[in-house]
């Protein structure tokens, strides 16, 4: 056997090479996370994330890292390319600051703030040399020199005049220009120092809140480069319709330009995503209550007891059970988005066109979803015995499509008249079924007048034994309108809750409805009202109860 001193170096060689090739398989096999958010569906008070990542050819493995703490675990879900066979995967919770590359999204733009502070600070350090050269300069000048010992240099020749006046000239200019730079510095530095801490302010809440990240790592095999798609559930982020409505009276249309405030603060940004907005609500119980037994029994005979038993009794009862304080806490914690779900067995989803940004700092970020133009009743609406006002009032049919309830703003004819509310959902006052109501504010050219209250109490009866009581009220309305208006005015009267006690009403004019918006003793007087014209309007109620009873009034 022939023995070669470069055998032992051929087999070093070797090793090495193929450490070399299996970290370079190692390397392969497992594919690194350059995932993207691309798809986001938000309900009332959560999300589903929708994340694509790219898995190529030959990888063993993938690792979502970063991923947000309010991550629901029992929602994720995998999908990936007919290429791509799925195994297994993990779940692992740990702390951000341990967690590789999953610094907060705000981190990048803080420490831009930072290095520009300190760019700022590093200048006007150097001024301040400048300002003291500047400053031994003119020292110097005033011939200071001239105290300087005998066995020194020679003595310099002394300036002429306008030496003096040109190196004054620019000492001045200088010292100006360093001391406005200065300055300039300074409003600069206290500009980004205001802009920085709000940034802080929010990236030490959400550590607070979300000190943890979770990452996912997928065992795969892909045959050929694919996508690899991970969607999640995360609590938190929510979306509130609103509205804005204007009333052309003219015209009697109201045009509703719907709208939606999209907020969430969940860890991740949702960079440049495909943003659908749902009325469901993934959270809520799948399954409604059941009816519990009922049943029927003779009660045994009452035993003693101590009388502290009683308070002991109501504290225990009183007291939540460790499950039920937990989902208190977790409804309390949970934040409210008022989106109203129509009686329908399907959410709906409203698709927004666009790419939206909505940064995680819980940003309300603002989205148009269209506008309707429906034509509407106007009626003016008074109740003169509450206040000698008269309000406008538009009544609406339900748009075609689902309009969840939400706070609207309200405008007549172009002016912001105030705050209201849209719900088709629900009925309004005095509005047919399947329409909504909105009032536009108080009418000034129609004037209300109550005359004070005529009230009579005396008796009746053979002996006297009963009481009889008269009270009359009456109103006046003109319209100081060029043309003529739809007029309503509501007025209450008394019902009786016990056959003891009778009411007796009069009106003049008859109303129309005695029991409006389904409320017994609501009086509604409608009729239309001519440009210049007054109506006059009056109600008498007569109250009879015996005398030895007390009578107990509510309004």
């Amino acid at each position: 056997m022939i023995h070669s001193p470069n055998i032992p170096r051929l087999h070093r060689t070797l090793g090495l090479l193929s450490a070399a090739l299996l970290s370079i398989a190692a390397s392969s096999a497992h594919a690194q996370d350059t995932s993207r958010i691309a798809r986001v569906t938000v309900y009332p008070g959560s999300a589903t994330v929708e994340r694509v990542a790219k898995v190529p050819a030959g990888a063993r493995s993938l690792t979502l890292a970063c991923l947000p703490a309010s991550l629901d675990v029992q929602s994720l879900q995998i999908n990936a390319d007919p290429a791509v066979r799925v195994g297994e995967f993990n779940v692992l919770t740990e702390d951000r600051d341990v967690a590789a590359g999953c610094a907060s999204p705000l981190d990048g733009r803080i420490r831009e703030l930072e290095d520009q502070i300190a760019g700022v600070k590093a200048e006007a350090s150097a001024l301040q040399l400048v300002d003291g050269y500047l400053r031994s300069v003119a020292q110097t000048g005033n011939g200071q020199e001239a105290a300087a010992p005998a066995t020194s240099a020679p003595r310099v020749a002394t300036p002429t005049p306008a030496q003096i006046t040109a190196t004054a000239d620019v000492l001045r200019k200088s010292g100006q220009d360093s001391f406005a730079r200065a300055h300039q510095l300074q409003r600069k530095q206290e500009a980004l120092e205001l802009a920085l801490k709000p940034l802080v302010a929010e990236r030490d809440r959400v550590a607070s809140q979300r000190a943890r990240v979770v990452s996912v790592t997928i065992n795969l095999a892909a045959e050929r480069e694919a996508e690899l798609r991970l969607s999640y559930q995360v609590r938190g982020p929510g979306w509130q319709p609103t509205y804005r409505a204007t009333l052309d009276a003219t015209k009697s249309t109201v045009l509703i330009e719907r709208q939606a405030l999209v907020a969430q603060n969940s860890g991740e940004d949702w960079s440049n995503v495909q943003l659908t907005l749902s009325t469901g609500q993934p959270g809520r119980a799948t399954q409604g209550r059941l009816p519990r037994e009922w049943t029927l029994d003779v009660a045994p005979p009452p035993r003693p007891v101590a009388a502290a038993a009683p308070a002991v009794a109501m504290a225990m009862a009183a007291a939540p059970s460790p499950v039920a304080r937990s989902r208190n806490a977790v409804e309390e914690a949970m934040p409210t988005f008022d989106v109203s779900t129509l009686d329908k067995g399907f959410a709906t989803e409203f698709a927004v066109p666009q790419r939206i940004t909505v940064p995680s700092s819980g940003q309300r970020v603002t989205l148009a979803l269209g506008n309707h133009t429906a034509p509407a009743t106007l009626i003016t609406r008074t109740a003169p015995a509450v206040e000698e006002a008269a309000y406008l009032v538009a009544h609406m049919a339900q748009p075609p499509g689902v309009w969840p309830a939400g706070p609207a703003g309200l405008y007549r004819d172009g002016a912001f008249v105030g705050n209201g509310r849209i719900d088709f959902s629900t009925p309004s006052a005095g509005a047919p079924e399947g329409s909504a109501s909105l009032s536009f504010g108080r009418d000034e050219l129609v004037t209300v007048r109550a005359e004070p209250a005529q009230d009579l109490t005396g008796s009746t009866g053979f002996t006297g034994s009963r009481t009889e009581r008269k009270t009359r009220r009456a109103y006046s309305v003109e319209n100081r309108h060029k043309t003529g208006i739809t007029l309503q005015v509501l007025h209450a009267a008394p019902v009786s809750r016990n056959e003891k006690i009778e009411v007796e009403s009069r009106y003049q004019p008859q109303p129309t409805d005695t029991a409006w918006n389904r409320t017994p003793g609501t009086v509604a007087w409608q009729q239309p009202l001519a440009a210049g014209a007054t109506a006059q309007f009056s109600a008498e109620h007569t109250i009879r109860y015996p005398k030895d009873v007390e009578l107990q009034e509510r309004q």
